[in-house]
């Protein structure tokens, strides 16, 4: 990832989107620009045009705190988008050897946290990384995923499924939102890790495969996967509507837990009781098969 390119996108698509009645600016004349100008964005936040203008052709050496926190108020910025272009900050600023391309992740999951997955028996739960990949997940998780683990990819990843199956639209009942939303995540891990290869390579593919996914992340959204309700089209049990946290794993760089639940008496919890059941059962156990990850 080009950390400058990365930041000259991100500042002018943040800019394009608000409209001088948006700022408090009276808008007199022709505009040439979409949203406000470099000056009006300069003025907002206190600083020089000139500095602005290094700022959004990608420079953020030596940028201080209080001008982060000037260009986000000027440019509305909320929590995640402040949080991206810190990140991105960051990187700019980072010495050479923090700079050096990084190798992917180890894929270990903590026995501790396979024991804890294990025990979380009435809940679909399941360990990714940064990239997507599912590492670790107890029975009733590969169960409900199981349209993803029969996808065929290896290992098995959220974002792929999403964007290169034609089995993802029915299975998330929302799909254009859960969509746009891995591909926000994917650009928050970007900003994170622009020198991840595995992660770059992954964003190379989506784009390459996806036009919608390409259409998206030309956008510059970005996103965090936080608290949400999402809901699932299951082949076995149908309609269900699920609580999803998402919990980082201390310790564990890029690595959180992601667990499902039910309401009691719900209807969703008498579908994760019948897809129990089918997990346990016959047919169930060769789906939810001993060598997953």
């Amino acid at each position: 990832m080009d950390n400058r390119s990365e930041i000259r996108e991100f500042l002018t698509s943040r800019r394009a989107r608000i409209s001088p009645g948006q700022a408090g600016i009276p808008a007199y004349g022709d505009r040439r620009v979409a949203g406000l100008r470099r000056g009006e964005v300069a003025a907002l936040a206190g600083v020089s045009v000139e500095y602005y203008t290094r700022l959004e052709r990608g420079n953020l050496r030596g940028v201080s705190e209080s001008v982060l926190d000037a260009v986000s108020r000027a440019l509305r910025l909320d929590d995640t988008e402040r949080a991206h272009l810190r990140a991105l900050a960051g990187t700019a600023n980072a010495s050479p050897s923090t700079r050096a391309k990084r190798s992917p992740a180890p894929a270990a999951v903590r026995p501790a946290v396979r024991h804890l997955l294990a025990g979380m028996t009435m809940v679909p739960a399941f360990v990714r990384n940064n990239r997507f990949d599912i590492l670790a997940t107890n029975p009733l998780g590969r169960a409900l995923y199981a349209p993803i683990f029969a996808a065929g990819f290896a290992p098995a990843n959220t974002a792929r499924f999403v964007f290169l199956d034609a089995r993802a639209p029915y299975f998330y009942a929302d799909w254009d939102r859960v969509a746009r939303d891995s591909v926000g995540a994917l650009r928050v891990e970007a900003g994170r890790n622009p020198h991840d290869r595995e992660l770059s390579n992954l964003i190379g593919e989506l784009a390459t495969r996806s036009d919608q996914f390409r259409v998206w992340w030309g956008a510059h959204d970005v996103y965090v996967h936080r608290n949400v309700v999402k809901r699932f089209r299951h082949p076995v049990i149908g309609d269900i509507e699920l609580a999803a946290e998402v919990l980082p794993l201390s310790g564990d760089t890029d690595q959180v837990l992601v667990a499902y639940s039910a309401a009691p008496g719900s209807a969703a919890e008498d579908g994760l009781r019948l897809l129990a059941s089918w997990a346990a059962s016959p047919e169930g156990l060769d789906a939810v098969r001993a060598d997953q990850p």
